[in-house]
């Protein structure tokens, strides 16, 4: 008797185990078959890297974009630059690379400004198909920047004498405990001038017709609001990723965010820890960010 009724509960229950398991299959095979944009940041000053702490550069970035690219059925990778620019050599490897990938996989890339997308920054927008910001973004700033210090004053009222020798005459240019001289000062200028000029063809290559204002106005290092970037044609439109990827995929994409996965000592000492070279680094990048009022 015990037996038979025990028979009785499970053929009774049978029915709505299967319409459990069935409505758990059409679940996981609905959500199989949504589309999938792979999104990744590009986030910081680009080319700072320490033993602690890593900036944006190719060298952590690259196997990011390589697994967004990589993952099964995705339809597009989009792109979040937040950058206030850094060095022109890993913004132009980072640039190369996500081109790269996209022709080679055709899956279209789209970016986002975030705060700011500023000189390297707008390097790494223009590696979109297309290209979106926010009113409120900061966007521009093409040109070619080198800054430094001088204090042959200082070390003269302290006393002391910089001593420096070298084979070539220039192998010590700019060096700012020596006094300035104009011929040191025309080779970093010439050096200047062709990054600058491999920018600018970047940006018209990129931007073409698109451009609405003329090179006097664009390129001068100027930077403006991601709606003024609109009406000069460096960006697209005005509009955020989420939005942006529902208007292109439909209300039910699915936005998988790639992001780097930290080793557990370095986690702990980027967490722990406390430098001096850490600390110069960060008050470095809170200055890149604040030249844009950020």
């Amino acid at each position: 008797m015990i037996s038979q009724s025990l028979t009785n509960i499970e053929m009774n229950n049978f029915p709505k185990s299967k319409c459990i398991f069935s409505k758990i299959f059409k679940k996981i095979m609905c959500c199989d078959n949504l589309p999938i944009v792979a999104s990744v940041n590009l986030q910081g000053v680009i080319g700072k890297d320490s033993k602690l702490s890593s900036g944006l550069n190719f060298e952590n970035i690259a196997p990011l974009l390589k697994r967004a690219f990589e993952m099964k059925k995705v339809k597009a990778v989009a792109l979040n630059v937040n950058s206030p620019g850094g060095s022109p050599v890993q913004s132009e490897l980072i640039y190369n690379y996500i081109r790269e990938l996209s022709e080679e996989k055709k899956i279209p890339v789209y970016t986002f400004a975030q705060d700011v997308a500023a000189s390297g920054g707008y390097w790494l927008l223009l590696s979109g198909d297309e290209i979106y910001a926010h009113n409120s973004s900061i966007i521009g700033s093409i040109g070619v920047i080198f800054s430094s210090f001088g204090f042959v004053d200082l070390i003269k009222k302290l006393g002391v004498d910089r001593r420096v020798y070298t084979e070539g005459k220039n192998k010590a240019i700019l060096d700012p405990f020596l006094p300035e001289e104009n011929e040191n000062i025309e080779i970093l200028k010439d050096a200047q001038r062709d990054i600058f000029e491999g920018f600018k063809e970047l940006v018209k290559s990129r931007r073409g017709a698109k451009l609405k204002n003329n090179e006097d106005n664009l390129f001068t290092g100027a930077f403006w609001s991601g709606k003024k970037s609109a009406e000069l044609g460096l960006v697209d439109e005005i509009c955020d990723m989420r939005k942006k990827m529902k208007e292109k995929f439909g209300d039910k994409v699915k936005i998988q965010q790639i992001t780097a996965k930290k080793g557990l000592i370095k986690s702990f000492f980027s967490e722990k820890s406390f430098s001096i070279e850490s600390l110069l680094n960060k008050v470095e990048e809170r200055i890149s960010f604040n030249k844009f009022g950020l």
